[in-house]
């Protein structure tokens, strides 16, 4: 058995149902499937009985999720031991970094972990949340930049940014729609929002989708899950003239001559990002990232 056999397995077993541990584990259900028939093969008895209403896990399927869980615990604690001997530094800081990470955020942290610590080496990833989160839990991430804060002792988190989002609407639209202070967000409703999936950041999708359904927005059907929302696609989209989306008034990308930012009237939506690192690291190097951060943060 591999680790990320019994991974899916136990993800199945926690969630009731394929579907929603493909979401979970950002696989394709037949993918799932198939890796769950495989374990159930090579072990020689069933593990999951199917049905209408998902999935449940029979008398073996229960004794193996216990160990299980245990062996994957045991697993996690040896990668977040080894590496607290990185010690000092001298090994790789492994960083997750979501879509429209404001500019220069890290530019102070990284300059001063270079000085402090020239022997590590920066990986940066781009990841969603839910995507950071998991790669953290299995150890294969030393810090990420999650859009949402996650619950209970396992990790750290000091908040970096509040973005107070505006909107990209095309040039047109904005001449009709704005006022002194922005465009009204309940005027914006003949308007398709390009939204991203849900599964990527479940906390602050439906907390935006909140304000936007309470001011009248008629959101469709929800993103499909894995596309990524580049600036291409909101710029393509926005420019049809059917279209808005959000972004925060710093946003990098240069706006073709069809589309403008414009704030929204009250700053009704605020995006936040968080710096996540288990709670249980020893390394003096991602110590060190994470105390500059947090003073350029309160500078």
């Amino acid at each position: 058995m591999e680790l990320r056999e019994l991974r899916a397995f136990v993800a199945v077993v926690e969630e009731g149902g394929l579907s929603a541990a493909a979401r979970r584990l950002h696989v394709s259900q037949p993918a799932l499937s198939q890796t769950i028939s495989g374990l159930e093969r090579q072990l020689g008895v069933r593990l999951l009985v199917r049905g209408s209403s998902g999935v449940t896990a029979t008398e073996a399927g229960i004794a193996l999720v216990g160990e299980a869980r245990a062996v994957l615990a045991r697993h996690d604690q040896a990668v977040r031991l080894m590496a607290g001997y990185a010690g000092p530094g001298g090994g790789a800081l492994r960083i997750g970094i979501p879509l429209e990470l404001p500019p220069g955020l890290l530019d102070p942290a990284l300059a001063e972990l270079a000085g402090a610590h020239p022997e590590t080496r920066v990986q940066a990833r781009h990841l969603s949340t839910a995507e950071q989160l998991a790669a953290l839990r299995a150890g294969e991430l030393d810090v990420g930049f999650l859009r949402e804060r996650p619950s209970g002792p396992e990790f750290d988190a000091l908040l970096v940014v509040r973005e107070k989002l505006g909107v990209l609407v095309a040039a047109e639209q904005a001449a009709e729609l704005a006022g002194p202070d922005g465009i009204p967000l309940d005027a914006l409703g003949a308007l398709q929002w390009v939204g991203f999936p849900r599964a990527g950041s479940p906390a602050w999708y439906d907390e935006l989708t909140a304000v936007l359904r309470g001011h009248g927005l008629d959101l469709g059907p929800e993103a499909p899950e894995g596309q990524t929302l580049i600036a291409d696609v909101k710029l393509t989209a926005v420019a049809s003239g059917q279209a808005f989306a959000l972004a925060p008034p710093g946003w990098q990308q240069p706006l073709p001559d069809r589309v403008t930012w414009s704030p929204l009237v009250g700053q009704p939506l605020v995006r936040r990002t968080w710096v996540v690192w288990p709670a249980d690291s020893r390394r003096r190097d991602l110590g060190r990232f994470i105390a500059a951060l947090d003073r350029s943060v309160r500078e």
